[in-house]
């Protein structure tokens, strides 16, 4: 079967990406929420480099071409769809200008093998960075601004031999900007996250403790480089946005191989990181 990623530390053996094309680099920064516009020759540079690194690590790559009109943020594959052991489960963006990309990663998919086993509908909310696999059978959701408890419900009723868990996200800094779970912890290991303190609900970071993870610690400043949005390749193998290197040295400390990429165009630019950027579809053991 070349598809099921109920995991975040499996050994990544595919994974969807979508390279930058005019919408992202022709982005208005304000209506996209963007830092500034980010530009067309290094997007693509930086986009092809990091491939290269899920490539060099054994990843089947699936390139998500289908079309969509003006939608900047497509390049973050990891929110549209989630990819169950049943099938590709469409989402529904909490974010009104990427509406439409569930239906074009789950085509892309449906190509690449991946049957759509359950599509999100009616007042249903959920993107893919409020979804975080503790363990094989337990999802995590963030509810927020992006993700709402009707979405919650509904990947319950698609998931029903899992444990569908509400994690209650902050205020932050409103509903323009872009706080998912996954914002300030990455699971890059059976027992190991990466997480930024300040942000974690409290009886979340009980559970994760009483589970027994450690965790690698984010500093403020490099909270808002990305420094929590880390990929694990395998477990304990990892990929991170540069320009992080307490994180990184703390990930080290615990164990953990880290690969770092360039991303000041795909990623610091457009607030999306080395997990954002790619949409798991086949993980391995967890061995």
């Amino acid at each position: 079967m070349a598809y099921g990623a109920q995991s975040m530390v499996g050994k990544l053996e595919r994974v969807a990406v979508r390279r930058p094309n005019e919408a992202f680099w022709n982005a208005d920064p304000k209506k996209w929420h963007y830092t500034s516009q980010p530009q067309h020759e290094a997007a693509l540079a930086e986009h092809d480099a990091f491939v290269n690194i899920l490539k060099d690590f054994g990843s089947e790559v699936i390139y998500h071409d289908e079309h969509l009109e003006e939608h900047a943020d497509s390049i973050f594959t990891h929110d549209p769809v989630l990819v169950s052991k049943d099938g590709a489960i469409l989402l529904s963006m909490g974010k009104k200008l990427r509406e439409g990309e569930e239906a074009a990663l789950g085509k892309a998919l449906e190509k690449a093998g991946v049957p759509i086993h359950y599509k999100l509908s009616g007042d249903a909310l959920a993107e893919g960075g409020d979804l975080l696999w503790v363990d094989e059978e337990t999802l995590a959701v963030g509810l927020g601004f992006r993700t709402n408890q009707e979405g919650l419900r509904q990947l319950q009723e698609a998931m029903p031999h899992v444990n569908v868990v509400p994690v209650h996200l902050p205020y932050f800094t409103g509903p323009e900007a872009c706080l998912h779970l996954m914002s300030f912890i990455s699971i890059v290991d059976h027992d190991v996250a990466v997480v930024y303190e300040e942000l974690m609900p409290v009886p979340f970071w009980k559970d994760l403790k009483e589970r027994g993870f450690k965790f690698a610690e984010v500093p403020k400043d490099e909270f808002w480089t990305m420094g929590p949005n880390v990929l694990a390749l395998a477990p304990g193998q990892c990929v991170m946005l540069e320009g992080n290197p307490q994180t990184q040295k703390n990930l080290v400390d615990l164990g953990c191989e880290v690969v770092t990429y360039v991303g000041r165009e795909i990623s610091l630019k457009a607030e999306g990181g080395a997990t954002c950027l790619t949409r798991p579809v086949l993980r391995g053991n967890n061995v």
